[in-house]
């Protein structure tokens, strides 16, 4: 450590009330302490509170109710929480990247931005940050962990952009299975193709509902048909149960996803900083309850259970 006026090799000198390493120069005298990382940048919320904050979302609370138990404004807790998105992002993307893996799974889930599509349409609204937002899904089979996800639209390009994450996170040959969304083929081939994967698709087959019928859900399921699309996939282990598990936890997990109640999200960047916080936290936090460890530590990416601090701590 050196003097910050003298530019000298300084040396301990106790610790102050808090603890922490004191110093001083033998040329000038001046005393100081090593400066700390601030896991929450140029946010002066206490971290005590700042880490029960993101716990409340992480766990299922909306915006309003963690501002009444916590007691911090909701206009905090929202950049609070495009803070930490920006920061579990980054730790994704440097911890998720070019791993070996065997099964993986992908899905979209649904959900809407401000309003649904059909409102949108009748309100003659254009804009792309408004309406329909897919949430697509990787994850390995084995060790639950969340390879690769992006927030977008259902379409072809969006299906694309989510395959070349895919990509970047993995090497190597693995099998991979999705559902029947058609453009599925062209993108795997195309972003993993150079791979060896072995892809296939599970085509769910649903009855046809009566016209009298009126439902939130879609019709029975009365059949699924295992499709082989490219390479030599395993027919045994074409299934997309995993993912579709996982996508009930996203539901369980973050208010704004709940079906069948008031909450949504109102702003596209929100939707996708929580979305961060959550993936983060749930291959890095939370313990899976049948590995009975984090999913990273079951990928061997990391040899302990992180805390909420310890995601934020990302430079």
């Amino acid at each position: 450590m050196d003097c910050r006026i003298c530019n000298l090799p300084a040396k301990k000198f106790g610790k102050d009330r808090k603890g922490q390493q004191r110093y001083r120069c033998p040329k000038c005298g001046k005393t100081f302490i090593e400066i700390q990382p601030r896991a929450l940048s140029y946010m002066i919320l206490a971290e005590e509170k700042a880490m029960s904050v993101l716990q409340h979302l992480v766990e299922g609370c909306s915006v309003r109710t963690t501002s009444r138990i916590t007691g911090v404004h909701p206009r905090t807790i929202l950049n609070l929480l495009s803070l930490a998105g920006e920061k579990c992002e980054r730790l994704m993307n440097e911890r998720i990247h070019n791993l070996r893996v065997k099964d993986v799974q992908c899905d979209e889930l649904w959900g809407y931005v401000g309003m649904k599509e059909k409102t949108k349409a009748k309100k003659g609204k254009d804009e792309t940050t408004v309406g329909d937002a897919y949430t697509f899904v990787a994850i390995e089979r084995r060790s639950k962990l969340v390879l690769a996800w992006h927030l977008g639209r259902r379409t072809e390009r969006d299906t694309v952009a989510f395959t070349e994450k895919l990509a970047a996170a993995t090497e190597g040959s693995f099998q991979v299975t999705t559902d029947g969304f058609a453009p599925y083929k062209d993108a795997i081939v195309l972003s993993l193709g150079a791979q060896g994967v072995e892809f296939a698709q599970l085509v769910k087959q649903y009855a046809a509902a009566p016209e009298t019928e009126t439902r939130y859900s879609p019709a029975e399921c009365i059949g699924c048909k295992k499709v082989p699309v490219f390479g030599n996939p395993d027919i045994s282990k074409i299934c997309t149960s995993h993912v579709e598990r996982q996508n009930l936890t996203m539901r369980m997990q973050m208010r704004r996803l709940t079906r069948l109640t008031n909450a949504f999200s109102k702003k596209w960047d929100k939707l996708y900083a929580m979305l961060s916080l959550y993936f983060a936290w749930y291959n890095f936090v939370r313990i899976h309850q049948t590995l009975r460890v984090t999913p990273a530590m079951e990928a061997g990416i990391t040899d302990h259970v992180w805390s909420i601090r310890e995601l934020l701590s990302t430079p």
